[in-house]
């Protein structure tokens, strides 16, 4: 194998720059010939016409889920099983906010990954579950608002469980959210 040094190869590609420089074009030029001397169209083929008329589907009517109108009968029960419900699991939640609160000031100054550290963890994700049962009935409680809407029926006794709802998780957040500041 034959072996060039650095300045000996730099002499030979200056000589042979110029020449590479006119040759290169030519033999990439040569390429796009064609041997009968016609080059293909670039003109629009007949394929490539878009021929014919596209129409869309016809519209689909939109089902209406039919909901009780009656707020005394079946809507009264749904909401006041709602009710029950996020009543419930609020007094669950307040019951375990003793324990959690002792559970976070002894883990609060300890160590992370330590047993008070971690009971407190605990303590304060199992506030967590309870939470999210009381969320639950906020969710159908928006869900029934929702299709009530949508029919254009009165809101109001929705609203006024619905506000309740809102109100004790708004306190239940306020409590996880000073646990969680004790623990971190």
């Amino acid at each position: 194998m034959l072996m060039l040094s650095p300045p000996v190869m730099h002499r030979i590609l200056v000589r042979t720059a110029p020449i590479l420089s006119c040759v290169l074009p030519i033999i990439a030029l040569a390429g796009c010939a064609s041997p009968d001397g016609s080059y293909p169209s670039l003109a629009i083929r007949d394929v490539e016409r878009a021929q014919g008329q596209f129409e869309s589907p016809p519209p689909q009517p939109v089902e209406v889920p039919q909901i009780p109108t009656d707020t005394s009968g079946a809507m009264g029960e749904r909401l006041n099983a709602l009710d029950s419900l996020a009543t419930s699991s609020h007094q669950d939640f307040t019951r375990k906010v003793p324990a959690a609160t002792r559970a976070a000031r002894v883990g609060a100054n300890a160590a992370i990954a330590s047993e008070p550290w971690a009971a407190a963890q605990v303590a304060v994700s199992d506030l967590d579950s309870a939470r999210s049962n009381t969320a639950i009935a906020l969710a159908d409680l928006d869900s029934l608002m929702v299709a009530r809407a949508v029919v254009g029926e009165d809101l109001t006794a929705i609203e006024l469980v619905r506000q309740k709802v809102i109100g004790m998780i708004e306190e239940e957040d306020r409590t996880l959210a000073q646990l969680r500041a004790k623990i971190r």
